[in-house]
């Protein structure tokens, strides 16, 4: 069993074929889109401006929330923020989600192989999840202007930590660097990179409080099937007893 990390576009030339893939933005887009899973709140996840426009027309009351470029599109409800997200009780209206780097990644990925959705507030119940059911997993960071970012890493490599006690190995020496550089790396470490850098200086730093302030407080994976962000064990049930998946009733944060 093994894995490898890396991010997205991969600078190392790597195949996604026979991985099951973890997609991580933790600043911001995979935090938003656990927090609205964890929620019951329906997730999907987008490429455009226009594709979720398109969206709009299939779920006329949902919540568009996104950025391109850092900056809220016209017509949109929100910014890609969870913190913003998490202050919202209408659960039934699906989300959907745009973000300049992490939502290509997870839809991307999800073309591919298994593609499951982690941040800090669910890497140990995703790492708990996956590890004895996928024997190569790929832990995908999304690039943010070329950049593999700080916050990434270290959830990467937390992640990777919980794998190899479960008998997962890195595959090669970029992976293993990340570990050792990152594993035993506390939170705090994610407010220094530049990330965390551009929620100071654009007034978002409610997004980073949040990010901060909530690590290992989601107690499920989530999966992406068919464009959407679904609970991993409720789908895998479905599947393995043959039958359609349903959309998620809502839970408690």
């Amino acid at each position: 069993m093994s894995l490898i990390i890396d991010s997205f576009p991969s600078d190392n030339g790597h195949s996604l074929r026979g991985y099951a893939v973890v997609a991580i933005d933790v600043i911001r887009a995979s935090t938003t889109a656990i927090t609205a899973a964890a929620t019951g709140r329906r997730c999907f996840p987008v490429t455009s401006v226009e594709e979720a426009l398109q969206k709009r027309t299939e779920f006329p009351g949902c919540l568009l929330a996104g950025e391109v470029a850092g900056l809220k599109p016209e017509r949109f409800n929100l910014n890609n923020s969870p913190a913003n997200l998490a202050l919202r009780s209408d659960y039934e209206r699906p989300l959907v989600l745009l973000s300049s780097s992490g939502t290509k990644l997870m839809v991307h990925s999800s073309t591919f192989a298994d593609t499951y959705v982690a941040c800090l507030r669910n890497y140990k119940a995703v790492a708990a999840y996956i590890a004895e059911r996928h024997e190569r997993i790929a832990l995908l960071g999304a690039q943010t202007r070329g950049e593999f970012r700080e916050e990434d890493q270290l959830c990467c490599a937390w992640l990777a930590s919980e794998l190899r006690s479960s008998g997962h190995s890195a595959e090669d020496d970029d992976t293993r660097k990340v570990i050792e550089r990152w594993a035993k790396s506390p939170v705090q470490a994610c407010a220094s990179g530049n990330s965390a850098a551009y929620l100071r200086r654009s007034g978002q730093l409610d997004d980073l409080i949040f990010i901060l302030s909530h690590v290992n407080d989601v107690a499920e994976a989530f999966l992406l099937r068919d464009g959407e962000l679904r609970p991993a064990a409720s789908l895998h049930a479905i599947v393995k007893e043959g039958q359609q998946p349903v959309a998620p009733e809502r839970v408690a944060a």
